[in-house]
């Protein structure tokens, strides 16, 4: 596997999640595995099955997670030197000419993309059209709806 670009707030995330599922849902479900086991028969049992159904989801995670911090590259955005271009880790904050609307986004990896959170994959459309820009620079992004005109307003590594 190839190293993943992971901010350090993003490899912090995946850590408290991964310590979670180690510390706290791996025993409550080993816990319920046992009590569904002293019922008695096993073969009509529903808790059982759904418990190991989760332990298997909560394993899979937890090797998903290491193998994925294992792989990490960690950048850290505050510091970054890039002369005030638009690189990973960026917060950049971009004005639609149509519109007038602004909003502000952090380019990250992509698994800690969280658009709820403004926190867009390095893959994604909008974060490759502003990749290598400064500020003032004005980019075109292919929509599904068409193509869109951004202005990039500022770039800051925080």
């Amino acid at each position: 596997m190839s190293t993943l670009p992971l901010t350090v707030r993003g490899a912090e995330r995946l850590q408290a999640e991964l310590h979670r599922l180690k510390h706290v849902e791996r025993p409550a479900v080993i816990n319920a595995i046992a009590e569904a086991r002293a019922q008695g028969d096993l073969s009509e049992n529903a808790e059982y099955d759904a418990a190991r159904e989760r332990q298997g989801f909560i394993e899979g995670r937890i090797a998903e997670l290491d193998s994925t911090l294992s792989n990490a590259q960690l950048i850290d955005p505050t510091s970054i030197d890039a002369d005030g271009r638009v690189v990973f880790g960026a917060t950049v904050e971009i004005e639609d000419l149509e519109t007038g609307e602004k909003v502000t986004y952090q380019i990250v990896g992509d698994l800690e993309a969280d658009i709820r959170h403004n926190l867009i994959s390095v893959s994604s459309p909008v974060a490759r059209s502003l990749i290598g820009k400064h500020e003032g620079d004005v980019v075109d992004v292919k929509a599904p709806s068409g193509v869109r005109e951004y202005e990039v307003i500022s770039v800051k590594y925080i």
